[in-house]
């Protein structure tokens, strides 16, 4: 049996030897083309298999990771894959300082993004039907709920996993002054959350030059309980250094909502694909 190593020691595991106290499956990948023509190429294949079997696929959608999605569209031209019975559901969207869903121009619009890079990419013929498309409304925040009561649960999300353990926007509670137990959390369902200040430190960093004005402060997001119900859940992440700590987090230590990824241990099928660099072991001294 696998036992929980301490904080330190779970950050010293080298990579080669991070398979002996592991509690959710992963895999390696040589690097971050490898990582997103792996991940394209598992998607377009749940896909042809449930049209194979005349049955519908539902997808629950981040958009991060989304290197993939030019490679779905690629592949789903190239082999002649109908998307048509298919059901989309969108995982998170930011919201501007009102709750209100950002205009259809701004750069952190995820509803535009996911409608452009990559439904738009796919060929008319086999496109999705708009029925089947479910986009956020924090005005109407059941909305999500229903219809993944109505044709739920997925049978994949895909998701990133953030630098403080988020699940899509399922951040760790912020407060001091209030709790969550670990069974409330996992029940918890669409919700309008806060941007965190790692959060608008990190796409600041990677995306504006800095300014920290242009990251929107509030987001909606399915709740873990049905990320958790969905058939499969694939975690994934390029982040490098940045993520060497968390990775290690997801993998092994025992779960909880202060980390919410964690839960994927408990998933009968999840999976966690990293590249390389990202499964190095993280620095344990000041070495710049």
């Amino acid at each position: 049996m696998k036992k929980r190593l301490s904080w330190d020691e779970m950050l010293q595991v080298q990579a080669d030897k991070l398979n002996e106290y592991a509690f959710v499956p992963f895999q390696i990948k040589e690097n971050a083309d490898e990582l997103f023509s792996c991940l394209a190429r598992m998607t377009v294949d749940i896909v042809k298999e449930n049209n194979d079997k005349g049955l519908p696929t539902k997808f629950i959608w981040p958009c991060g990771p989304k290197r993939q999605f030019p490679i779905i569209a690629e592949l789903t031209n190239k082999e002649n894959v109908s998307w048509k019975n298919t059901y989309n559901f969108q995982m998170d969207e930011w919201l501007d300082w009102q709750c209100r869903p950002l205009r259809k121009d701004h750069p952190f619009n995820l509803q535009e993004y996911l409608k452009r890079e990559l439904f738009a990419k796919i060929d008319p013929s086999l496109q999705p039907d708009d029925g089947n498309m479910f986009f956020h409304d924090p005005l109407k925040m059941g909305y999500m709920d229903e219809m993944l009561d109505k044709y739920g649960p997925a049978d994949c999300v895909f998701g990133g996993f953030g630098f403080t353990g988020h699940f899509a926007y399922n951040e760790p509670n912020p407060s001091r002054w209030y709790s969550i137990d670990n069974e409330t959390f996992k029940n918890g369902r669409t919700r309008i959350v806060p941007t965190n200040e790692e959060t608008f430190i990190m796409h600041s960093h990677r995306s504006t030059g800095g300014n920290t004005r242009l990251i929107p402060p509030f987001g909606i997001t399915i709740g873990m309980k049905d990320l958790l119900a969905s058939k499969k859940i694939v975690l994934v992440s390029d982040g490098g250094a940045w993520k060497q700590t968390i990775f290690r987090i997801l993998l092994m230590h025992e779960p909880t909502e202060k980390y919410p990824c964690t839960f994927a241990q408990e998933h009968p099928d999840a999976l966690v694909l990293v590249d390389k660099q990202t499964a190095e072991c993280p620095p344990y001294a000041f070495t710049n």
